[in-house]
């Protein structure tokens, strides 16, 4: 198995108003260096999850070397994490598929 990097990126990644310089937190991100005050939106690994918050600190666990994990979202802090999963909810909820996030964000990037 050939060693990915941390993390992939959503197409339309969400990145918080207090990112400044988002292509350099995103090549940290998947190169697993360190940041302090970085927060990632991404897919839950258990079967009926949808989202998960995480500080990016989890990304650098040898596990995501092997197994990257697909992050939708990019924040400053934990709040505007929040922020924009509920952003990320409502819009699922305005085309019409309530309580399907995770299937929201597949079909906007055309896997369904």
């Amino acid at each position: 198995m050939s060693i990915k990097g941390f993390c992939s990126f959503y197409s339309n990644l969400y990145i918080g108003d207090s990112i400044k310089k988002p292509r350099l937190v995103k090549w940290k991100l998947r190169h697993g260096a360190g940041q302090l005050f970085i927060y990632v939106i991404t897919a839950s690994e258990t079967k009926n999850g949808q989202l998960e918050i995480m500080h990016c600190a989890n990304l650098k666990q040898k596990y995501y070397l092997r197994h990257p994990a697909f992050v939708y979202g990019i924040a400053g802090n934990y709040n505007e994490a929040v922020e924009m999963v509920v952003q990320i909810c409502n819009k699922a909820c305005e085309s019409g598929m309530d309580g399907d996030i995770k299937g929201y964000l597949g079909m906007l990037l055309g896997d369904n």
